[in-house]
């Protein structure tokens, strides 16, 4: 039997004009072959092949769209960026290798030496890392500032400030930057503003629609939620992806066609996921609450929370990010932990699984003593990300770590 491709038949493309970020999760970006497949395609290829020596040069000079190599142009890879693209209402996307990737691709595409960036401090360690210590390398100088102090940010900006980075809410302590108003600030001042948007995804918050000009994922979280791969994503206007995509063409930081497959799978459930992981999170952090062995939680869907209300207003959920104090240091902070017997001791995060983790220990391990006071990351504090498991599994798992703090 032979098999020919069916390209006299024309499936024209799904007319999204209008449709809700569920659908685009499941529809959008698809890019179909001549064999008519429903699911997504895989494009397991390093390189592409051409009709003619005169059609490869077209391609290599840009005179003729098309697939050239992998490391910046494959089907798959560009199915994935469509989709996160038409979910986070951004005009172009460009996927990486990791969410580190995403961000460092962002800095070297749109920092030069002498420029400055404005940074919260509540971000994750190695995102401080990288900018504290490697983009200082390159003649670009960073200065951290409280994520829900404007003013603080407004007193750090200086005339060669050219990037506000936040991520909000924050990683662990859940807090929430007002994105309108840094978004106007940056602006003012000729700089952009950069959102990593890792806890919340598109399902629950849209930063370029409050003002944003590039948002970041590590895809490696949420969009796959189930802990499979590693990759991250950028999106926002073509002016400033197309940079973007230049520097992924010339220094590799690539995302493989086989993770871009899998994230795009993860994307099509992105939606009930997030609202599973918010309604745990939520039940989880009232508990937690009233536990007599807790100091505090942090968790923007509690009305202690002091960005309770501004959470309310740019996010469409709390999301599954929980982290508490409990009574003592880091012994009993690692009591707790290892008292539990099903929930995965992990740093990894927006699994269904839910995991735990010490980030003072972890996470934010490489941060300087003085960096984790000014960042609030105590040795008493524990992160959880909350999955999907069924609630009162998981308060029987959490008693065991509290049943161990009283033994």
């Amino acid at each position: 039997m032979s098999h020919t491709r069916e390209e006299h038949l024309w499936i024209p493309e799904s007319d999204l004009e209008g449709m809700s970020v569920d659908t685009l999760s499941v529809r959008a970006g698809q890019i179909r072959t001549g064999q008519l497949e429903h699911s997504d395609a895989i494009f397991p290829t390093s390189s592409f092949v051409y009709g003619s020596a005169a059609q490869a040069a077209a391609r290599f000079g840009g005179e003729e769209a098309g697939n050239i190599y992998s490391r910046f142009t494959n089907p798959t890879v560009q199915a994935f960026e469509g989709r996160i693209a038409a979910m986070e209402g951004g005009e172009k996307a460009v996927a990486t290798a990791s969410g580190m990737a995403a961000i460092l691709s962002t800095c070297m595409s749109l920092l030069k030496t002498g420029d400055h960036v404005v940074c919260s401090r509540g971000v994750f360690g190695t995102t401080n890392v990288l900018f504290q210590k490697y983009m200082a390398r390159f003649g670009v100088e960073t200065t951290f500032v409280s994520l829900t102090d404007v003013d603080e940010w407004q007193a750090a900006i200086r005339a060669e400030t050219r990037m506000l980075f936040i991520e909000t809410p924050s990683n662990p302590l859940c807090e929430v930057a007002d994105v309108e108003a840094l978004a106007a600030l940056a602006h003012d001042n000729d700089a952009l503003l950069v959102v990593d948007n890792c806890f919340c995804t598109p399902i629950l918050q849209r930063p370029l629609e409050l003002g944003a000009d590039l948002v970041i994922h590590s895809a490696t979280k949420y969009l796959d939620g189930q802990g499979r791969c590693v990759g991250g994503v950028v999106v926002g206007p073509a002016k400033y992806l197309d940079e973007v995509y230049g520097f992924i063409r010339s220094a590799g930081p690539t995302m493989s066609p086989f993770n871009a497959w899998v994230f795009q799978k993860g994307l099509e459930t992105l939606p009930i996921r997030m609202r599973a992981h918010c309604d745990n999170a939520l039940e989880l952090a009232k508990w937690l609450e009233s536990q007599p062995s807790v100091e505090k939680v942090f968790y923007a869907g509690l009305e202690s929370h002091p960005q309770h209300e501004l959470a309310k207003q740019q996010q469409s959920g709390f999301g599954g990010m929980v982290s508490f104090t409990v009574k003592g240091g880091r012994e009993q902070a690692w009591r707790f932990i290892d008292g539990t017997r099903m929930i995965s001791i992990t740093a990894n995060l927006g699994d269904v699984k839910t995991t735990i983790t010490h980030p003072a220990t972890t996470t934010h391990g490489r941060l300087t003593p003085e960096d984790k006071v000014k960042a609030g990351i105590t040795e008493n504090l524990i992160r959880l990300s909350v999955g999907i498991e069924a609630i009162d599994d998981l308060k029987t798992d959490l008693e065991r770590g509290f049943q161990a703090l009283e033994d």
